[in-house]
């Protein structure tokens, strides 16, 4: 039996700005400060021994119920032990922003609220007596040093460790201990009374039990206020919806307004395997699917940042006239993500190497024009506005696109062995142009409009010509016969039309042919040049975009059925990771991942408009 609790049963918490995974026992496994991708504190999720923080029932392991508060990333953990009944409440803190000083971190402007850079923990007995304990020890550096602690003052309720910049600050209604890396406390709770303790980074923690559920309220009301903001239906999948909306959120980055792939690096897409990668980026390739779903949802204001942030990461790359586009970049822009690995750590079940960075961050992936071009299409559709020296800039990408089709590249799953002519980037090369075309005509900018017009056919008349196979079925490569689910780009970006024959007849034989138990793979490892071994899940955003496609091509019932086959496969708080094992239902890869959660909105959206549009005209 494994050590490591099952990925999707981890709690995840987010101000924000950082963010934490929780286990089911009440450990926080994982925790990096003080950004995101930053070195850990805590990584006892990729190595038992590289840093932990618990807090919980002295005697039980199991609690008897996890859920967040309604609405919120507040995590509640009911425990059941021999004597009494306890709730743990976990919570990033968020309060009142900041007036009379600017972070120097802050590139966007903050809301009413922002992070108070404090995980509070509050536990609170209802019924019998409950033994509480507290084990912080953290191990800096991903694991390579622990920390040490000394006392703030000469009570025994608050102590601190320092590494480098980062001090952390531990306060607790609990009298603490220390034993080297080790901070501890314990106390009995009766019926009625209720234990604290906040680990905080150049924050607030609170001073009482009084302050502390004022900062628990605090939290709620943000997280309850901006999710009221959600235009989504009164229809039974409305909190998987909302829910996915919040782990999108929770991934954000306020101070930039980027949004992270996941929270974490090097969950492994295969237990033991070598598929380990770093997530705590953003991939232009979410840009268009998480515009489309801020902009659905009614998240006018973060769907702003987001493109803002892209926008300025990609004017920073190249020169003014002609910027060059990466495939991801960092948080804060960074272009620069080299990749390393972890030698010293076991990784989650063995799974190594552990990595840090991403190498695929300089490759050649000519879906991104497409992505980005249908981003800010998506941006003017809604109001936004091109000045003319943005637009010169966004010409000069659509430019790129036509330059680039031909040459092969590494395809949008960053595979690592020889570049091919894939089809999806071929289509999202046209998809670039498409957009840029729109966007011209509507700027009466004529002369783009024919140049780019010929390019778009000539593009697709390359594709239908090379792309598909004797079933006119599209291939993943012009050289090969075998299946991709990237192609079902092909319906969800309109290259052609879901009445389409070869659409239709993609879309049907990945469902047929590209799927395990149903849900689909990414492409068949054994018959394709990915540079790696070993087997990886099914892809879940692949199956949530299969569901999309079928509602694309009528095949609404079947593409229901999906839907609600996937949803039974969500995790125990309603979170997804990168995979899905058919065969266990097993979540796989870095968690919560925000291109799943971004399908799920568009799929579970598409499906709601068409119910209601049936029974408008029944």
């Amino acid at each position: 039996m494994s050590i490591f609790p099952p990925i999707a049963d981890y709690g995840f918490l987010s101000d924000c700005e950082l963010s934490a995974l929780v286990a089911p026992n009440g450990s926080v496994e994982w925790l990096c400060v003080p950004r995101p991708d930053s070195p850990s504190v805590f990584a006892a999720v990729l190595d038992r021994s590289a840093g932990l923080f618990r807090f919980g029932p002295a005697n039980a392991e199991v609690p008897d119920q996890r859920r967040y508060l309604p609405g919120t990333n507040v995590l509640e953990t009911t425990w059941r032990t021999a004597s009494g009944w306890m709730t743990v409440h976990d919570l990033m803190v968020l309060g009142p922003a900041i007036d009379d000083e600017r972070r120097a971190n802050w590139r966007r402007v903050p809301g009413d609220a922002m992070s108070q850079r404090t995980l509070l923990r509050i536990a609170t007995c209802f019924s019998g007596r409950v033994e509480v304990e507290a084990n912080c020890v953290p191990a800096f550096d991903y694991g390579r040093t622990m920390g040490t602690w000394e006392y703030n003052d000469a009570g025994y309720g608050a102590l601190r460790s320092v590494w480098g910049d980062v001090t952390l600050q531990l306060a607790s209604s609990l009298h603490l201990g220390k034993i080297g890396a080790r901070a501890y406390g314990r106390t009995m709770l009766h019926e009625g009374e209720t234990a604290w303790i906040a680990l905080s980074w150049d924050g607030s923690p609170p001073a009482s039990i009084e302050e502390a559920v004022e900062q628990r309220r605090d939290t709620e009301r943000f997280w309850r206020d901006w999710l009221s903001a959600a235009t989504v239906a009164d229809h039974r999948w409305r909190p998987y919806i909302e829910r996915s909306a919040l782990a999108l959120k929770g991934l954000s980055y306020a101070p930039t307004g980027a949004i992270m792939a996941a929270a974490t690096t090097s969950l492994p897409e295969t237990p033991g395997g070598e598929r380990n990668w770093d997530y705590r980026f953003t991939w232009i390739r979410d840009s268009a699917f998480m515009l489309r779903a801020l902009h659905a949802l009614g998240f006018d204001w973060e769907a702003f940042e987001y493109f803002a942030f892209v926008l300025e990461a990609v004017r920073a790359n190249g020169a003014p006239d002609k910027p060059q586009l990466q495939i991801m970049y960092g948080i804060g822009g960074e272009t620069d993500l080299t990749e390393h690995t972890l030698d010293h750590l076991s990784g989650y079940q063995g799974s190594r190497p552990v990595r840090i960075g991403n190498g695929a961050y300089d490759q050649q992936q000519h879906d991104v024009w497409g992505m980005l071009l249908d981003a800010v299409a998506i941006h003017q559709r809604r109001g936004g506005e091109l000045p003319s020296t943005t637009w010169d800039g966004i010409s000069s990408f659509v430019d790129q696109a036509i330059e680039r089709f031909s040459e092969p590249d590494q395809g949008i799953w960053e595979m690592r062995g020889e570049p091919k002519h894939f089809v999806a980037s071929k289509v999202m090369c046209w998809v670039a142009v498409d957009r840029g075309i729109r966007i011209a005509r509507v700027r009466d900018d004529d002369k783009h409009v024919e140049r780019w017009q010929a390019a778009a056919d000539s593009m697709k008349a390359e594709i239908l010509d090379k792309g598909l196979d004797d079933r006119k079925v599209f291939t993943q490569h012009y050289e090969t016969r075998n299946l991709d689910a990237s192609n079902l780009l092909i319906a969800i970006m309109g290259f052609l039309p879901g009445d389409d024959e070869r659409v239709r007849a993609t879309v049907l034989a990945i469902a047929d042919e590209l799927a395990q138990d149903g849900l689909v793979l990414r492409y068949r490892v054994d018959s394709a040049d990915d540079g790696l071994s070993g087997e990886e899940g099914t892809f879940t955003i692949c199956s949530f975009w299969l569901v999309s496609a079928l509602a694309i091509i009528g095949e609404t019932a079947r593409g229901r059925a999906l839907f609600e086959k996937l949803l039974s496969f969500a995790g125990p708080l309603h979170l997804y990771a990168e995979e899905i094992d058919a065969s266990t239902g097993r979540h796989l890869g870095n968690f919560p991942k925000a291109f799943t959660h971004l399908a799920l909105i568009d799929a579970g959206l598409r499906l709601i408009a068409d119910e209601a549009a049936a029974t408008a005209k029944a």
